[in-house]
């Protein structure tokens, strides 16, 4: 990781869970970490005082090209370009392909595909103009982007996920055509424990915490692996199940 002290990482999705692990850990690092989300009080309260890195919490809405795009020249303009991305921020809904709401459909898809895509091309360009040849664009999938819906519920969601999985296949082979050394890749958790389990009334907290889990640290570390591996190597995915897992 040393290559990367000082360098500016950006993660989507900092507020909370998963997002706001991986901020932490890269702040442990030494990076300038820049945390995007929407409850950017949160985002500050993620703070090392003993930590190298430095936090900088940018409100964005990940939903949003204006907000998304509003971001990034922040950093243009304040630290120069991204250098990492992290493509956390993610949604989920209960919704049924045959009874569900198409704002439900829409949120789930704006933030876990669009806003993704967004993000993406907005960095990848980013590096690619300031000549960053080691620049590196990470997605936080699932396991649910490898394996057949496993209910109806969480169908959208399911899709959403195998779309990123298709999406960052793509951006290699983009990247590849480019003749460009940026490297990418996906960590794809199954079940962790974070708010997202909040929202849901068939899959809830309570059944979640009855069910084979991770931590959100347990994410982040695999993030700092796939970062920290030689320039050479491109770890492409990492697919992270806790024992005991049905799916």
């Amino acid at each position: 990781m040393e290559r990367y002290r000082g360098r500016v990482a950006m993660v989507t999705g900092a507020s909370s869970g998963i997002g706001a692990a991986i901020v932490q850990a890269l702040l442990r690092e030494g990076l300038t970490v820049v945390g995007v989300a929407r409850r950017i009080h949160r985002v500050k309260e993620l703070e090392l005082k003993d930590a190298p890195g430095q936090l900088h919490a940018i409100e964005g809405d990940v939903s949003s090209e204006e907000s998304i795009i509003s971001v990034f020249k922040w950093i243009q303009e304040n630290l120069g370009g991204v250098d990492i991305l992290i493509n956390n921020a993610g949604v989920t809904a209960e919704a049924p392909p045959s009874s569900g709401k198409t704002e439900d459909w829409k949120r789930v898809l704006d933030v876990n595909v669009l806003g993704l895509s967004i993000c993406t091309r907005e960095a990848v360009q980013d590096m690619l103009r300031r000549g960053v040849d080691d620049g590196f664009v990470i997605h936080i999938n699932s396991v649910l982007g490898h394996v057949p819906a496993i209910d109806d519920v969480v169908v959208i969601y399911s899709a959403s996920k195998h779309a990123v999985r298709v999406l960052l296949e793509g951006l290699r082979l983009d990247l590849v055509a480019k003749k460009s050394r940026i490297r990418v890749g996906q960590v794809s958790p199954g079940a962790v424990m974070t708010e997202i389990w909040d929202y849901q009334t068939k899959f809830s907290k309570e059944v979640a915490m009855a069910m084979a889990h991770m931590q959100p640290e347990d994410v982040a570390a695999a993030v700092v692996y796939m970062l920290s591996q030689h320039p050479r190597v491109q770890v492409y995915d990492i697919i992270l199940r806790p024992p005991g897992s049905v799916f």
